[in-house]
């Protein structure tokens, strides 16, 4: 059981300077379907990124899989510990940007310094929007035409980098979208009676659509799995001396300034997230007025810093750098949380609980959270648009292309 908060009032928690700490089972109540979901499809996305830690620092999988390890409790600490509402995740929309700056390094040690000074840069212009205030006063200076732009920019540009991937796993990644869509967005599905086999569809819909995919996938043959069961022991000795500062050493100067463009690039994407984090709890308040959610960038950006900060000395550097939202979990913890009290008592709930467990599961989820973004990010859009349709319209095909010149930006200088 949590604590009980006053009605309209925060979630209560332990304050120790600008963060919040609130404890699974202590402070807010332990939501089980997050918990369950969460385990088994947390480490999941993260078994997606061994592979790249494995090519380009030139590890083992033993050592890539204690990075995603660590950054587990990182990603956790940015609502159990710093008190935001946010379900962390990575800065995902960074990848490409971050991939083609590693590829003009040689892997091993040389690409681990390369990450390194990204996480520097990155990390100092977090400190720095925190320190300055700039941070919160960015996004209230912000007009709401830009905001609905940036956000429909934002859902363009996943769409068009991932709906070419779908001829890769056609049956199993289409699959996975329509039950998810219909199970969290379906009209016809929503004003079918309440009855329990409904709501435990409802709460559980990313799990189900995931066990359907993976069913379907199999028979049309483009899955196979290969299970073995084990003890896995991480090898925090080799991870220290091979993916962190303490084992490589700092890099060179230079290949700092060489990072601070790609960082600038990485912290507007930041930006981008913080909107559309902010667009969905803005929508979520108005069907939840029980409860005020305690929205604060700055903090935000402390706890940025320290996450990527902590993760690069504790765990290694982490390919793409800890951010602000794991949109699809977001967007599911929002639609549970509208639904009322008993489905969620508390947002800190659902993110909280969301990464009390961490189980490897299938690693269908970066490509079909894609979609799930683009969705949801055209109906906030679609609330603003009509009062300032010319500008959104302008701001939005701006954002496109400045997404795609970044990247291009980076091929082109790497000579790739």
């Amino acid at each position: 059981m949590g604590k009980k908060r006053t009605y309209g009032g925060i979630q209560p928690g332990v304050k120790w300077g600008p963060f919040t700490m609130r404890l699974p089972g202590v402070h807010v109540a332990i939501s089980w379907p997050e918990a369950i979901q969460g385990a088994f499809l947390s480490l999941a996305t993260g078994g997606a990124l061994a592979p790249l830690m494995m090519q380009f620092f030139e590890v083992p999988f033993e050592v890539a899989w204690s990075i995603l390890t660590i950054q587990l409790f990182w990603v956790w600490s940015q609502t159990v510990l710093f008190g935001d509402a946010y379900a962390a995740g990575w800065i995902t929309p960074a990848l490409p940007l971050i991939l083609v700056f590693l590829g003009g390094v040689s892997p091993g040690s040389e690409a681990v310094q390369a990450m390194i000074a990204i996480t520097l840069v990155v990390s100092f212009l977090f400190i720095f929007f925190a320190i300055t205030g700039l941070g919160q006063k960015f996004n209230q200076l912000v007009p709401g035409p830009l905001k609905a732009g940036i956000i429909l920019g934002a859902a363009i540009a996943a769409f068009m980098s991932e709906i070419n991937r779908v001829q890769t796993l056609p049956f199993t990644l289409i699959t996975s979208w329509i039950v998810v869509l219909v199970l969290m967005f379906s009209i016809p599905f929503g004003r079918l009676p309440n009855t329990k086999a409904k709501v435990l569809m409802a709460s559980n819909a990313m799990l189900i659509s995931f066990i359907v995919a993976g069913i379907v996938g199999t028979f049309a043959g483009e899955l196979t799995f290969s299970i073995e069961w084990g003890f896995f022991i991480p090898q925090f000795g080799e991870l220290l001396a091979t993916v962190s500062p303490w084992g490589v050493g700092m890099p060179s100067w230079s290949l700092i300034l060489s990072a601070v463009p790609i960082s600038l690039m990485i912290y507007v994407l930041v930006f981008g997230d913080l909107l559309v984090a902010d667009s969905l709890l803005k929508e979520a308040s108005k069907s939840r007025q029980d409860e005020k959610v305690d929205v604060n960038h700055t903090r935000t950006h402390w706890a940025l810093a320290i996450r990527n900060v902590g993760q690069m000395f504790t765990g290694g550097v982490l390919i793409p750098l800890h951010g602000p939202m794991w949109t699809g979990i977001q967007v599911f913890i929002m639609e549970r949380y509208k639904s009322g009290r008993k489905a969620l008592d508390s947002i800190y709930s659902g993110t909280i609980s969301w990464y009390l467990l961490s189980l490897p599961s299938a690693g269908i989820y970066y490509r079909y959270h894609q979609l799930v973004f683009t969705i949801v990010t055209i109906r906030v859009f679609i609330a603003n648009y009509r009062a300032h349709r010319p500008v959104i319209t302008s701001c939005s095909i701006s954002y496109v292309i400045i997404n795609r010149v970044c990247l291009c930006l980076c091929c082109d200088v790497d000579g790739k």
